[in-house]
């Protein structure tokens, strides 16, 4: 099953019984509630939701059209600029599913929202259709009567679907697909909301200050509060924007008193800020108590040992390839094995980001982690492809031999067939040269899980290339043939 998160933020945080009705409306069968958080001073409810691709969907779709009946922006008032009585609907993948799966999901919802509701709809992050709709900040600035009225006399503002105007009550509906994101406010112990504004426009990336960190300053409670959106904890942990926030404050004479997370937060990101501020030597996760219970006996023991543990994620993929079926087979155990030594090697950098005693390798730390993580999408994707490559090889000779198919077909099939083993095998070599380069770098003690990512870096090239090689001895266009022929002798020799 896949598992898909969904954090949709209406425009109402003081009237408990709307936000009621909107929850009521989103009760799909496989969607689970997570967390319900109303604020009064922003004026805004923020829901998390997450269950299986079409449910959780379909419960997003009803939330914006319940929360257009309920919700007039034209009476609305509170701290957090909004666009939509339903403002901001993000998708995020979790488990089984990829950012571009959410970006379909996006797309799929956008157009629902305006056949069933007749609300504009915005796209932004990865699902935006224009650069200059990817920053959620970009699409909402002007807010409501603002967008409203520019929408009239300027395209560039228009919605991308539904419209030209704005919905006269409930405004447009910004929906996207993006990772994991953390809401993160930090409270002064002043009213004057220009310092606040003032520290958020020196944290915030866009103005040059912390990568992957939103922030704007508002009034909250009586409070300067300074309001961001952390999105990549990972790689700009929570504790370093926090103090980032009290030395910017200590120059304006101010301090925090507080601060709050708005929704959920990985617990990775508070075992991080633990770190940090208590600078413990040699800290992993698996020293805390619970997640070593979690690793050992996957949470419970039950008669007979672990009700469930790490077999339990990757033992349904060995049963397939076990059984006795051609696909998946080795070109996807290929792919699996280099997105393992991939997820090795952002382990290693992950636990030495951030520690005292790599501080000066930080930047070389993010970015393969940054490359990493990438490479582990695409190689995770791989396994899929390339047992689909294969079987519709497979289909096009079935279809020729039965006289419904043509040499066309299989030739591309055939092309097809290569190609995906060969990206895997290339992105194999990167992974592998990725992980030499944290060698210097890195926690010593973690040596062998580098020689690990790198020998399993090195076996999936290997069975990549075999199935290139094979795949194109059937391949009947001598140039094409040839040049794959030498890419893959090349990441051969590179392999040995």
């Amino acid at each position: 099953m896949a598992l898909v998160e969904c954090v949709p933020n209406f425009s109402e945080g003081r009237d408990r019984a709307r936000v009621d009705a909107i929850v009521e409306a989103m009760r799909v069968e496989g969607v689970y509630l997570l967390d319900r958080e109303m604020d009064a001073d922003h004026n805004r409810c923020v829901l998390t939701i997450a269950g299986d691709r079409e449910p959780v969907m379909e419960a997003a779709i009803r939330g914006v059209c319940r929360a257009a009946e309920l919700i007039d922006l034209t009476k609305h008032q509170g701290a957090h600029p909004r666009l939509g009585a339903a403002d901001v609907v993000p998708f995020i993948p979790i488990e089984g599913v990829t950012l571009a799966d959410c970006v379909a999901m996006a797309r799929h919802v956008g157009e629902q929202i305006v056949q069933r509701c007749g609300v504009p709809v915005y796209f932004y992050e990865a699902a935006a259709t224009r650069p200059d709709r990817t920053n959620l900040e970009d699409v909402r600035r002007g807010q409501f009567e603002g967008i409203r009225e520019e929408c009239l006399t300027n395209e560039g503002r228009r919605p991308d679907l539904g419209g030209p105007q704005l919905h006269p009550t409930a405004g447009a509906v910004i929906v996207g697909a993006r990772k994991f994101l953390i809401a993160y406010n930090v409270y002064l112990n002043t009213p004057e909301v220009d310092i606040a504004k003032k520290i958020a426009k020196t944290v915030r990336y866009s103005s040059g200050g912390l990568r992957f960190v939103k922030g704007m300053g508002v009034g909250v409670r009586g409070l300067a509060q300074v309001s961001m959106n952390l999105t990549d904890f990972e790689q700009t942990p929570i504790a370093r924007v926090f103090e980032f926030v009290k030395r910017e404050a200590a120059r304006y004479g101010v301090q925090p008193v507080s601060s709050e997370i708005v929704g959920l937060i990985p617990k990775r990101a508070l075992e991080d800020a633990a770190e940090w501020f208590l600078q413990i030597e040699n800290f992993e996760p698996t020293m805390i108590l619970e997640n070593r219970m979690v690793a050992v006996m996957g949470g419970k023991m039950a008669p007979g040992g672990p009700s469930a543990g790490l077999r339990a994620g990757i033992e349904p993929f060995i049963e397939q390839l076990a059984a006795p079926t051609a696909a998946p087979g080795g070109g996807s155990a290929s792919a699996a094995a280099a997105a393992m030594a991939a997820a090795l090697g952002s382990m290693v950098a992950g636990m030495s980001r951030g520690k005292k005693s790599y501080l000066q390798f930080e930047r070389e730390l993010s970015e393969a982690i940054g490359k990493l993580e990438a490479l582990r999408a695409e190689l995770k994707a791989a396994i899929d492809a390339d047992a689909q490559a294969f079987t519709r090889i497979m289909q096009a000779h079935r279809a020729q031999r039965e006289g419904k198919g043509s040499h066309e077909q299989v030739h591309e099939a055939t092309r097809h067939g290569i190609e995906v083993p060969l990206r895997v095998a290339e992105q194999a070599d990167e992974v592998r040269s990725i992980l030499a380069s944290l060698r210097p770098i890195t926690n010593p003690n973690m040596a062998s899980d580098l020689t690990t990512g790198e020998a399993l870096a090195r076996a999936a090239a290997k069975g990549a290339i075999a199935n290139v090689e094979i795949n194109a001895g059937s391949f009947n266009d001598e140039a094409f043939r040839a040049v794959y022929r030498a890419r893959a002798a090349e990441l051969k020799e590179r392999n040995a």
